[in-house]
C-alpha cells in the first residue's frame, strides 16, 4: 500500500510538473500584466497589452478548471486561483478612483441628472414662486399675515411696526465683521439650510405634496418679507441683501423639492414600469439632485455668512448674487453633454 501510494503521488507531482511548465510562461505573463494594470490602470496600458490581458486571464481560468478537476497540487491551485482572482479585478471591476468618480459625478451625473428632472424642477420652482407671490399678496391686504407665515426668531425685530431706518439698519449691518463671529454665523445658516433641504427632500416620496407645500411656506416667508420692505421704500435694498446668497439658497430649496418630487412622480406615475422600478430609476437621479442642493447651500451658507455682511453695496450684491446663479445654470446646461449618461 505504502508502495503504490508513493506512485501515485509521484505521478500527481510530474502530472503538476507537466501541466505547469505547458502553461506557465502565460501565467507569468498574466502576472506581469495585471501588476502593470494595479499600479496604472488600464487607460495606462497599451493596446496590445489590453488584448493579451483578457486572453491570457482566460487562459489562466481554463487552467484552473483543468487543475480542479485532475486534482493538481494544493500550492499551484492556491497560486492560480489568487492570479485568476487579482486578473478578474483589473478585467471587470471599475478602474476608476474616487476622484474619478467624483470627477465624472460634477461633470456629468449632476447636470445630466438636472436637464432630465426638467418637470421635478419645474415643481420645485413653481412652488416658491407661487409661495412668494401668496405671501405678498396677503401682506399687502392685512400686514398682520406676517406674524402668521414668519417665526419670531427669524425676524428678529423685523416686523411691520419697526421704522425704516431700523429695517434699512438690518440690510446694511456691519457690526458682526469679526471673523469669528462670521464663521458661527455660516456653520449656523448652513445646518439650518441643510435641515430644511432633507426634510423638503425626504417628504418629496409621499406623492410630492409634503416636499410641495414645506417649499411654498419658504416662499411665503419670502413674499410677505419682501411685501414689508417695499412698503418701507426697501424693497430694492432688500432685492440685493436677498439676492447676494438667496439666489443660490433658495434655489437650492427649490432643488431638494425637485429630488423629492421625482421620488413622488416615480409613485405617483410610474408610467410602464412597476413602481418599484421607477422609484430605483427616479431615485438615482433623486440623489444626484440632493448633492446638487447640499453643494449649493455650502455656498450659500459662506456668501451669507461671510459677503452679506462685508459687501455693502447693493448692487455688487446684485452682482454677486445672479452671476453666482448663472454660473450654476451654465454648469447644468453645458457640461457633460458629450459623454455618455451617467
Amino acid at each position: 500500500m505504502t508502495v503504490a501510494a508513493n506512485t501515485i503521488a509521484e505521478d500527481d507531482a510530474i502530472r503538476s510538473a507537466r501541466f505547469r511548465k505547458e502553461r506557465e510562461d502565460g501565467w507569468k505573463r498574466l502576472d506581469t500584466l495585471v501588476t502593470t494594470a494595479e499600479k496604472r490602470g488600464v487607460q495606462g496600458m497599451s493596446y496590445e497589452d489590453t488584448l493579451a490581458l483578457a486572453s491570457l486571464y482566460r487562459q489562466a481560468m481554463n487552467s484552473l478548471s483543468v487543475a480542479r478537476a485532475i486534482s493538481m497540487d494544493r500550492a499551484l491551485l492556491r497560486y492560480l486561483e489568487a492570479l485568476c482572482a487579482r486578473a478578474y479585478l483589473v478585467v471587470y471591476a471599475p478602474q476608476e478612483s474616487v476622484t474619478g468618480v467624483l470627477g465624472r459625478l460634477f461633470t456629468h451625473g449632476i447636470p445630466q441628472a438636472a436637464r432630465r428632472s426638467g418637470t421635478a424642477l419645474f415643481i420645485g420652482f413653481l412652488a416658491m414662486m407661487l409661495g412668494a407671490f401668496t405671501g405678498y399678496m396677503l401682506y399687502l391686504q392685512d400686514p398682520a399675515w406676517f406674524f402668521t407665515f414668519v417665526p419670531g426668531g427669524l425676524a428678529d425685530g423685523r416686523t411691520p411696526s419697526a421704522s425704516t431706518e431700523y429695517l434699512r439698519r438690518t440690510l446694511f449691518d456691519t457690526s458682526t465683521r469679526s471673523s469669528e463671529a462670521l464663521g458661527l454665523f455660516a456653520s449656523y445658516l448652513f445646518s439650518h439650510n441643510t435641515q430644511v433641504a432633507i426634510l423638503t427632500f425626504a417628504l418629496g416620496i409621499f406623492v410630492t405634496l409634503p416636499s410641495f407645500i414645506l417649499t411654498y411656506y419658504n416662499g411665503l416667508i419670502l413674499g410677505a418679507f419682501f411685501a414689508m420692505f417695499a412698503q418701507a421704500g426697501l424693497g430694492y435694498e432688500l432685492l440685493g441683501w436677498l439676492s447676494i446668497h438667496g439666489v443660490t439658497e433658495l434655489s437650492a430649496i427649490c432643488v431638494a423639492c425637485a429630488g423629492g418630487a421625482q421620488m413622488g412622480l416615480a409613485v405617483l406615475l410610474p408610467g410602464n414600469q412597476t413602481r418599484r422600478a421607477a422609484l430605483r430609476d427616479r431615485g438615482r437621479d433623486a440623489v444626484k439632485l440632493m448633492i446638487l442642493a447640499g453643494l449649493m447651500l455650502i455656498v450659500a451658507a459662506v456668501v451669507e455668512g461671510f459677503l452679506r455682511q462685508l459687501v455693502q453695496s447693493t448692487e455688487l450684491r446684485l452682482v454677486i448674487g445672479w452671476g453666482l446663479g448663472l454660473m450654476w445654470l451654465a454648469w447644468l446646461l453645458l457640461s457633460g453633454r458629450d459623454g455618455p449618461r451617467s
